[in-house]
C-alpha cells in the first residue's frame, strides 16, 4: 500500500478532530450538576447522563460489530474520510437537539440528545483513531495516536473552564441556572462541528483501504488478555468517567471545599490537565531513540510547560494550584520505575490511584481534594496500555478483538450510575469505594500481562486512543 511521504497536514486536521471530541465530552461532568439542580434529580438519575452517552458507545459498537461480521466492515467500505464526515454530522445533530431540550425544558430529550451526541462519537472513534495509525509508518503510529490523544485531553481541560463559565455564569439568569444556558453553547458546537465537517470534505486526506479478511465465530476470545483486558478497558473507562461526574459535587461538600460550582470547574480542569501531562510524557518515555539523560530532561521539560499552560488556562492562584506540583513529580517517578513496560506501569499507576482514592475516602479536606484531582495524572496511560496489552499475540483476531474492546466503554455508562446509587445511599464521599475496585482490578489486570505476555510491550504502542 502505497502513502504520500508526508501526513503532516492531514495529522493536524485530524487532532482539531481530537480536541473538540475531547472538549465535549468533558461538557458531561458540566452539565451533571446542573441538570441535577435544574430538575431536582437524585444521584442516580442525574448519572443517566453518562449512562446514555456512554451507553451509545456500546449500542453503535454492537451494531458496527454485527454489520461488519454478517456483511462487510462499514469504514473500509465507504472510506475513512467519509467515516469521520458521518460521524461529525451525526454529532452535530445531537447538538442540535440541546435547543429543543432545553426550551420544552425536558430532561427525557436532554438524555436523548446525550445519546445522539455518543453515537456520533462512536462512529468518530472508529474511523479517526485507525485512520490517525495508518498516516505514516507502522513504528511511529504509537507516538501519532499519544499526540492526538494529549491534544483530546487538552480539550477535556479547557471544556470545565470555558464551558462552565458559559453555562454557570454567562448563560445563568441573574445568577441562577436555567434551561436556556445550553441552548446557544450547544448551538455554536454544532456549527463548529459543521464547519469542521466542511473543512474536512474540502482537504486532500489520503485515502486507505485493507485487506479484508473474514473470520467467523469469536475467535479472539480465545486469548486470556483479551478476555481480561474487556473488563480493564470497562473498569478504568468507568472509573475515569466516575470520577469527573462527581468531581464538582465532591468539590462542592463542605467537609472537602465547600467550593461553588463556579469555582469547582476550575479544579475539575486539573483533574483532566492531569491526564494530559501523562499523556504528553508517555509519547517520550516510549521513544526508544532517546538516551535516559535526555528522555529525563524533556519529560521534566514538557511537565514544566504543560503546568505552565494548564496554570494560564485555569483561575486560580499559584498558592491554590502549586500542591500540584508534588503529584506531577510523583507522575514522573512513576514513569521511570514503569520503565515504559506498559504491565508494569499499569500495576503501579493502578495502585498508585488506589492509594489516592484511599486517602479521599478517610480524609477531609485539601488532602482529600488534592488526592481525587490527582487520579487524572496517573489515569493518562490507562487506556493505551490496556488496550495494547489485550491485543497482544491476537494475530488475525485483531480487529475482532478491538472492536470488543470499543464496547467495553460501555463502563462509563455503567459505573457512574452505580456509583450514583452508592451516593444517594451513602454520601459521595463513600461512592469513591466503586472506582477503588475498579483499578484494583486494573492492577491485577497488569500483573496477569506481566507474567503471560513474553516480551516488553511499548507503552501506548497499538492504542486507539479514549
Amino acid at each position: 500500500m502505497e502513502k504520500p511521504a508526508n501526513h503532516n497536514s492531514s495529522l493536524a486536521t485530524l487532532t482539531s478532530l481530537f480536541f473538540m471530541w475531547g472538549f465535549i465530552t468533558c461538557m458531561n461532568d458540566i452539565l451533571i450538576p446542573h441538570l441535577k439542580e435544574l430538575f431536582q434529580l437524585t444521584y442516580v438519575k442525574a448519572m443517566l447522563v453518562q449512562f446514555c452517552f456512554f451507553g451509545a458507545y456500546f449500542t453503535g459498537s454492537v451494531i458496527y460489530f454485527i454489520i461488519s461480521y454478517y456483511k462487510t466492515d462499514p469504514i473500509n467500505k465507504i472510506g475513512y474520510k467519509n467515516g469521520i464526515l458521518l460521524g461529525l454530522f451525526i454529532s452535530a445533530l445531537g447538538c442540535l437537539l440541546f435547543y429543543p431540550a432545553a426550551a420544552l425544558s425536558l430532561y427525557g430529550l436532554f438524555l436523548a440528545a446525550f445519546f445522539i451526541l455518543g453515537l456520533g462519537f462512536t462512529v468518530l472513534q472508529i474511523a479517526a483513531n485507525p485512520y490517525v495509525s495508518l498516516l505514516g509508518s507502522e513504528e511511529t503510529a504509537s507516538s501519532r495516536l499519544n499526540l492526538v490523544q494529549a491534544f483530546n485531553s487538552f480539550g477535556t481541560t479547557i471544556a470545565p473552564v470555558i464551558g462552565g463559565y458559559f453555562i454557570f455564569e454567562f448563560f445563568a439568569k441573574d445568577g441562577n441556572l436555567s434551561p436556556d444556558s445550553t441552548k446557544l453553547p450547544y448551538l455554536v458546537f454544532a456549527g463548529l462541528f459543521l464547519l469542521l465537517a466542511l473543512f474536512i470534505y474540502k482537504a486532500k486526506l489520503p485515502k486507505f483501504s485493507t485487506e479484508e479478511t473474514e473470520q467467523r465465530g469469536l475467535g479472539a476470545l480465545k486469548f486470556p488478555q483479551l478476555k481480561l483486558g474487556i473488563f480493564g478497558i470497562f473498569f478504568y473507562v468507568g472509573a475515569e468517567v466516575a470520577i469527573g461526574s462527581f468531581m464538582i459535587s465532591f468539590l462542592g461538600q463542605e467537609q472537602i471545599g465547600g467550593f461553588t460550582e463556579a469555582v469547582a470547574k476550575n479544579y475539575l480542569a486539573l483533574y483532566w490537565g492531569g491526564a494530559m501531562i501523562g499523556r504528553f510524557l508517555g509519547a517520550v518515555a516510549l521513544n526508544n531513540a532517546l538516551s535516559a539523560s535526555k528522555k529525563a530532561g524533556y519529560m521534566v521539560g514538557i511537565a514544566v510547560v504543560i503546568f505552565l499552560l494548564i496554570f494560564s488556562i485555569v483561575n486560580l492562584s499559584f498558592q491554590q494550584i502549586s500542591t500540584f506540583i508534588i503529584f506531577i513529580v510523583l507522575n514522573l517517578i512513576a514513569f521511570f520505575v514503569g520503565r515504559s513496560a506498559a504491565a508494569r506501569t499499569l500495576v503501579i499507576f493502578a495502585l498508585i490511584n488506589v492509594i489516592l482514592l484511599l486517602t479521599a475516602v478517610f480524609n477531609t479536606g485539601s488532602v482529600a481534594m488534592w488526592a481525587l484531582l490527582s487520579i487524572g495524572l496517573f489515569n493518562s496511560v490507562m487506556w493505551s496500555n490496556i488496550f495494547t496489552l489485550s491485543i497482544s499475540g491476537l494475530g488475525k483476531y485483531t480487529s475482532q478483538g478491538s472492536s470488543l474492546l470499543v464496547m467495553a466503554i460501555l463502563g462509563g455508562a455503567l459505573i457512574p450510575l452505580i456509583q450514583g446509587g452508592i451516593a444517594d445511599l451513602f454520601g459521595v464521599q463513600v461512592s469513591l469505594i466503586l472506582p477503588l475496585v475498579c483499578y484494583l482490578y486494573i492492577a491485577y489486570f497488569g500483573y496477569f500481562c506481566s507474567k503471560q505476555i513474553t516480551g516488553t510491550v511499548e507503552v501506548g504502542r497499538g492504542s486507539v486512543g479514549h
